[in-house]
């Protein structure tokens, strides 16, 4: 077991400066239950210090030239491809993220900032004809977009440095500031990525992170009229708490998912087996476009349950800093007990197991798969949110769509198939925001609009997706005095 270092006071982030709390709370390690950190937990009088520093930052960068924001995006991505492996380290070590998952997220953290720093430098309206009514000859109109003040960002911990940077990127990108709440148990990334932007030259103030509990921090956040708008990632419940309390601020939620994919009859099972495990294993699950559910067609259901369940068995667990490791914890205690609720629940109601099932000496989840479950049941209708994916047996593409569709969510989903109307057919027809052709639905980049329909969310992330989403089209009209 690698050793966690002494554990360090972490402070709030405001107006470029750590501040001290009067309370803070110990961070332990989601494997080792090493302490980790001691990390600030913020008051509302301390959250709304840092509204009112995102405030005056907001002053500073909404009129900051967009080919300065952008170089400090640059910056970022400069420090962070020096320090790929250290961030890697501080993910793995707050999250029991496998180191090698760890490095990918940084690694796309990294592109997420470099999209940031390219959409500062077009964001731009368009010219209107006027002319095409009657009243408008003589007239001249164009639109502009502007930033809208203080982003409130609410993150989650499965991806604590890329989701951050879905929020924090297209927001400084288009001239915003922010105040970061992240989640409890992943702060660390944040702060690392808040001291990244203060090195890279962003002006005080326009980022700040202030951690603590979600009914403290988070309630102050979306509470507070000088915050504009409130991104968040995370849970339906809380999402849908969020928008509740809103009021007129814009809300991006990018909420939970069971998200499956389609096997037609025609799939060749040996080309596909490596990315279900991927899609279904990554993180340990906890991905919101994790695959959870696959329904094979009858041809090849008995050939892909036992290639995967093969493959699912191969998988190496244990501790997140080994290299070779790629099952670890789930992110607490109490998240792993559920997950072998639900697993002891669809087992008593006929499901059978065909890998895993089981918690090792370390108290890790094994890479799970079941078979023959009954929809009604939480591994499959619910966000499992662990690495659990169910494979049941359909008859037709068709009838594979009716079960995806028979759900509260719709975030992404996947089709294997070599036949066209097949596809076309499923491409129409899935209630989600997102159809990945010949492909799981784990699939993303983060350049690409990212969203959901039902209780999966509103909005769109993907950096140009997100600028549009934070900032006011304004028009403007010039009279040319003609008529």
């Amino acid at each position: 077991m690698s050793k966690v270092a002494a554990a360090e006071k972490k402070h709030l982030f405001i107006n470029g400066a750590d501040v001290e709390a009067a309370e803070y709370a110990p961070l332990y390690s989601p494997y080792s239950g090493e302490l980790i950190a001691e990390i600030a937990m913020a008051d509302e009088k301390l959250t709304k210090d840092a509204i009112k520093s995102a405030q005056v930052g907001f002053q500073v960068i909404s009129k900051t030239p967009s080919y300065q924001r952008a170089a400090i995006l640059e910056n970022v991505v400069k420090l962070l491809e020096e320090r790929l492996d250290q961030a890697a380290e501080v993910i793995s070590k707050e999250s029991a993220k496998p180191i090698s998952f760890a490095r990918g997220e940084v690694s796309r953290t990294i592109e997420t900032y470099k999209f940031a720093a390219e959409e500062a430098k077009r964001i731009h309206g368009e010219t209107l004809p006027f002319d095409a009514s009657p009243g408008g000859v003589g007239r001249i109109g164009y639109t502009l977009r502007k930033p809208i003040g203080v982003i409130g960002a609410i993150t989650p911990f499965n991806f604590p440095m890329n989701l951050v940077a879905h929020k924090v990127g297209p927001a400084i990108a288009s001239g915003n500031s922010i105040v970061l709440k992240p989640a409890s148990q992943t702060p660390l990334s944040a702060l690392y990525i808040a001291e990244l932007f203060k090195e890279a030259g962003l002006p005080d103030g326009v980022l700040n992170v202030v951690t603590g509990s979600g009914s403290v921090v988070g309630e102050a956040i979306i509470r507070d009229d000088r915050v504009a708008m409130i991104t968040f990632t995370g849970s339906p419940a809380v999402g849908i708490a969020i928008r509740n309390k809103a009021g007129l601020k814009r809300t991006t939620l990018e909420l939970g998912s069971n998200a499956a994919v389609i096997l037609d009859k025609d799939t060749n099972i040996d080309q596909i087996i490596d990315r279900c495990v991927m899609g279904a294993f990554s993180n340990q699950g906890q991905v919101c476009i994790s695959l959870q559910r696959v329904y094979a067609h009858e041809d090849v259901y008995d050939q892909f349950v036992e290639k995967f369940a093969e493959a699912a068995k191969l998988l190496k667990i244990g501790d997140p800093l080994n290299p070779d490791t790629y099952i670890s914890a789930l992110i607490s205690k109490k998240e792993t007990e559920r997950a072998a609720a639900w697993i002891e629940e669809a087992k008593q109601n006929g499901a059978k197991i065909a890998a895993g099932g089981n918690l090792t000496e370390d108290g890790v989840l094994e890479p799970t798969i079941i078979t023959n479950v009954d929809p009604k049941q939480k591994v499959s209708c619910q966000e499992v949110f662990a690495p659990v994916v169910i494979v049941n047996k359909v008859g037709s593409v068709e009838e594979a769509i009716e079960y995806v569709n028979d759900s509260r969510y719709g975030l992404q989903a996947g089709v294997y198939t070599k036949n066209v109307d097949k596809a076309l057919l499923a491409s129409e027809t899935l209630e989600v925001g997102a159809v990945m052709i010949n492909d799981i639905p784990t699939f993303r980049v983060d350049h690409m609009p990212y969203g959901g329909v039902k209780e999966s969310g509103t909005g769109r992330e993907g950096i140009k997706y997100a600028v549009e989403e934070m900032t006011e089209l304004k028009l403007v009209v010039w009279n040319r005095g003609d008529k």
